[in-house]
């Protein structure tokens, strides 16, 4: 019921940007903010230090400002509208987690700048048409996703989904990962604390494997600051998870993540 007397709300009443506060901004970001959000293209980050067992990882935004705002608008205040605009930041990290796949790691994905309007693209990201993507969200604990009344990450990664297939790149959501035991609260831990908070913490559903099998995986995530749970999440998907076999020349190719934002830091440009 929360949810949806929110998102009537967002129906009647003026919507002002998440990010910088503009009055009526129809998608809940104003151009400039979005341009801040997504337009520059994905990029390879890695966190330092670097949990084994990461895959590579693509960001769209650095976590500071618009898209700090924004997520935790999205994620803690419900502002569920923003979910479109994340999707589609998302999206374009998820094409660049694919590029690179190909051997243009560090590259910029061709295509991916340019505005955002609600449900479509301009300039959309340059993604080979004939490819299964299987975006697979890191789970929230329940506990979270009761207190919130939605899994901010799984609305994101449909939203992104969605705007993937726009872009004419077959796509979609597999949410096969569950917390297998309790965990605690992430907040204030340092990065081995995290790592070691996550061991072991996550599974896959019954038959999660054979839903995996027919696409290119990419894990997708909201934000990346340690990497602790994008660590977790491939060592439950394990080796060889979507081969995409007979997909184009895809077989054992490697899973790859993506995420909205993640620290500036954490960026290949400011890597030594």
């Amino acid at each position: 019921m929360r949810r949806w007397r929110r998102e009537l709300a967002g129906l009647v009443l003026p919507v002002a940007c998440a990010g910088c506060g503009t009055p009526r901004a129809p998608s809940g970001v104003c151009a400039e903010c979005a341009e801040e959000l997504y337009g520059a293209g994905p990029g390879r980050v890695r966190p330092v230090p670097e949990p084994p067992g990461l895959p590579a990882v693509h960001a769209a935004a650095r976590y500071e400002d618009v898209a700090r705002a924004v997520l935790l608008a999205h994620k803690e205040r419900g502002a569920l509208g923003l979910a479109e605009p994340l999707g589609a930041a998302l999206a374009r990290a998820v094409a660049g987690a694919l590029s690179a796949t190909e051997g243009q790691v560090g590259a910029a994905t061709p295509g991916t700048r340019g505005a955002y309007s609600p449900g479509r693209w301009v300039d959309g990201p340059a993604v080979e048409e004939t490819r299964e993507v299987v975006l697979v969200p890191v789970p929230s604990v329940r506990r979270s996703v009761g207190a919130r009344g939605h899994d901010p990450v799984r609305r994101i990664a449909f939203a992104a989904a969605a705007q993937l297939r726009r872009g004419g790149t077959c796509a979609r959501v597999v949410p096969v990962l569950r917390h297998r035991r309790a965990v605690g609260d992430q907040a204030g831990l340092c990065a081995r604390e995290r790592s070691a908070n996550l061991a072991g913490a996550l599974g896959l559903v019954p038959g999660g494997r054979r839903l995996l099998a027919s696409g290119e995986v990419v894990l997708v995530d909201d934000l990346m600051t340690t990497g602790a749970s994008l660590a977790e999440a491939a060592r439950a998907i394990g080796p060889g998870a979507g081969s995409a076999a007979g997909i184009g020349n895809t077989a054992n190719r490697e899973i790859a993540a993506a995420v909205v934002a993640a620290p500036p830091l954490s960026f290949e440009i400011n890597w030594n």
